[in-house]
């Protein structure tokens, strides 16, 4: 442990956790961590997102470590679920995901963390403490990827919708008579979409797609 860093406690009982993601290894990584860190605690794991939903309706922990991607549940939809059942949770998001698309869509819902799981045991320690002392914590490089798509320029929902099916292999008379618009139409909207994103071929599109979480998003259309 840091030694920077104080052990944590809690004076009406023990500091009460909830671990959850779907890999053991990372479980128990956390765990190593938090019990090092905390003095007296109280530590549940969950596997997948209904686990994490009923763990945090059932001990109303003071800290709720999450993965973005689990089975059962999506961890966005896992820290709604914290919110409503258990406000006084704060929660770290801890994923693999780098795409700023992702990070931004829970940063927007008012994570108490964003850690990425490539970070240093010291980093996540750092992080840990900041959240349970009352403060926030955002890795730096998540505010560097929360900062590209910050200054990048929104797409309007029929680009997006032309991406979706650019990225799904339809070509532009394919996507106009999906989307009920003319050939030139979609012809605009890709020259659109290759400007905004500073790409030139459709495999760069994809990629920066990636890179910016709107795969995800779309699916979501």
């Amino acid at each position: 442990m840091g030694a920077s860093l104080k052990i944590l406690t809690k004076g009406d009982g023990p500091v009460r956790v909830v671990i959850a993601d779907d890999h053991a290894i990372v479980r128990q990584g956390v765990r190593s961590i938090l019990e090092q860190l905390i003095e007296t605690h109280a530590i549940e794991e969950a596997t997948n997102g209904l686990e994490a939903v009923a763990a945090v309706k059932t001990h109303q922990p003071d800290l709720l470590v999450l993965d973005a991607a689990m089975p059962m549940a999506r961890g966005i939809e896992v820290l709604a679920d914290a919110r409503r059942w258990s406000p006084e949770t704060r929660v770290v998001l801890l994923t693999g995901f780098t795409a700023s698309g992702i990070l931004s869509e829970w940063l927007e819902a008012d994570v108490e963390g964003i850690l990425l799981k490539s970070c240093q045991p010291e980093e996540m320690e750092k992080a840990f403490y900041t959240v349970l002392s009352g403060g926030r914590y955002i890795t730096e490089d998540a505010r560097a990827m929360l900062l590209d798509i910050q200054n990048a320029t929104p797409l309007s929902l029929r680009e997006r919708e032309v991406l979706s099916l650019i990225v799904t292999g339809n070509q532009n008379e394919e996507i106009a008579e999906r989307l009920f618009i003319s050939k030139r139409t979609v012809e605009k909207h890709r020259a659109s979409l290759m400007s905004k994103l500073n790409v030139k071929t459709v495999a760069e599109l994809m990629a920066e797609a990636y890179k910016r979480g709107l795969l995800e998003e779309l699916k979501q259309l």
